[in-house]
């Protein structure tokens, strides 16, 4: 009977320690990253440069992982992806922002990263409504690394040849007011410059649209319960008659073929005197031979409402249990990792999500102006219901209103009934 005791334990010791070992076995997958031009490029090479050197210290660390490393942009990216979801061909793991990334959580799409999320990290990351926004309110689909608020910026030179300098506030966080936006932009117009481009031919960087549209007057893009999408108000119809005035007049362009990416080469080339989809992301990837001026959405009452940035990653559900945890790894070393995660932060050119990172600009005039920025941020309405498609109807208003398709009127009310048909 001792024999067979014997025996039992030691076999009951083998499994176990079998069962140890194969749970600490060396992950082995083979993983693919998609991921939007967000991280900057170092002396001007190509998209997906620095991103491959990341791949590749992840799978020294991680010999058993491949990942394989896709580049897209913000223009065709968005169709791309769709397409890759709805062909069963998605990637293992994406670089993006909340908006596109909650919506494929909320349909299913996505593996759920409550996890990820471990009271050290969200006491590390210490703010409720980044938290937020990288959940549906239910689960968390998105791992965030950094964050930035978005803003418009300027040619400092070509307004100061234009006399326009004097309309913009250089002091303190630099508000200013749409009376001064206005007179500005009638400067730059008798000078013979162009202003500003009000883009749509595309969703690629609408939030640079919306906050110029939704600033000028004080209009809200949503209302508090995140329930309705309001723009169609008397402050945004203000607004959106304001712009095609504007544009009427030959002070702003009608950018109706381009999009926010056409819009910021434009600027960076120096046909544009300002951008209204600045940020850090687009400033590191776009140099420029001029001074850039960065700075809040003019408002009427010199307070703005800034929409801000969340960089993150999140897993698409393939069916493969290893490749899930593979992407997790993959993710978790590029944003927390001692050998790249602070570098991989300031190669976003926003803040760290995590405050024990500490400030890594220090000494930097241009991030402490965007960190006072901060304190103008926006309720956050990406993650609502309906998102995707408001943004589709947010460009196509645009399109009908300065093409004089539509009325003003008439443009709100199609755009609001389209975009509040989820509720």
């Amino acid at each position: 009977m001792k024999k067979l005791v014997s025996l039992i334990l030691a076999a009951i010791m083998l499994l176990s320690v079998s069962g140890i070992a194969a749970a600490e076995a060396p992950l082995s997958a083979e993983i693919t990253w998609w991921a939007f031009p967000t991280f900057g490029q170092k002396d001007g090479a190509p998209a997906g440069t620095y991103e491959q050197t990341l791949v590749e210290k992840f799978q020294q660390k991680y010999p058993g992982i491949t990942v394989k490393l896709e580049t897209i942009d913000f223009q065709s990216g968005p169709e791309k992806l769709t397409a890759a979801i709805e062909g069963g061909k998605a990637p293992d793991v994406l670089f993006d922002a909340p908006g596109r990334i909650v919506e494929y959580g909320k349909n299913g799409r996505l593996v759920a990263l409550d996890d990820m999320f471990t009271d050290e990290f969200k006491a590390d990351v210490g703010n409720e409504a980044l938290l937020n926004a990288c959940s549906d309110g239910t689960t968390y689909w998105m791992y965030p690394i950094s964050s930035s608020p978005f803003f418009m910026a300027i040619n400092k030179e070509a307004f100061e040849k234009a006399d326009a300098l004097q309309y913009v506030n250089l002091e303190g966080d630099r508000t200013w007011t749409t009376e001064n936006f206005v007179k500005a932009l009638e400067a730059l117009h008798a000078a013979g410059l162009l202003g500003g481009s009000v883009y749509c031919g595309g969703q690629g960087g609408d939030q640079g649209t919306r906050a110029l549209v939704s600033n000028l007057y004080g209009a809200k893009i949503a209302n508090e319960e995140k329930n309705q999408y309001t723009i169609a108000s008397e402050q945004g119809k203000q607004a959106l008659t304001l712009i095609k005035e504007l544009v009427d007049k030959g002070l702003l362009e009608a950018g109706t073929d381009i999009v926010a990416g056409d819009e910021i080469k434009l600027f960076a080339q120096e046909v544009l005197t300002m951008s209204f989809c600045w940020g850090t992301s687009a400033a590191k990837n776009n140099p420029t031979s001029f001074t850039q001026v960065f700075l809040p959405f003019p408002s009427d009452d010199g307070v703005p409402e800034l929409e801000y940035l969340v960089n993150g990653f999140c897993v698409f559900d393939n069916g493969d249990e290893n490749r899930a945890k593979a992407a997790k790894l993959f993710i978790d070393f590029l944003c927390n990792s001692e050998e790249v995660g602070k570098d991989n932060v300031l190669a976003t050119g926003a803040f760290p999500v995590r405050q024990s990172y500490g400030n890594l600009y220090e000494g930097n005039a241009d991030y402490e102006l965007l960190a006072a920025f901060t304190a103008y941020y926006a309720p956050y309405y990406n993650t609502m219901d309906g998102f995707a498609n408001m943004r589709v109807q947010w460009w196509t208003m645009l399109q009908a209103v300065l093409t004089g398709a539509k009325d003003v009127d008439t443009a709100l009310a199609d755009y609001t009934a389209e975009s509040n048909k989820v509720f």
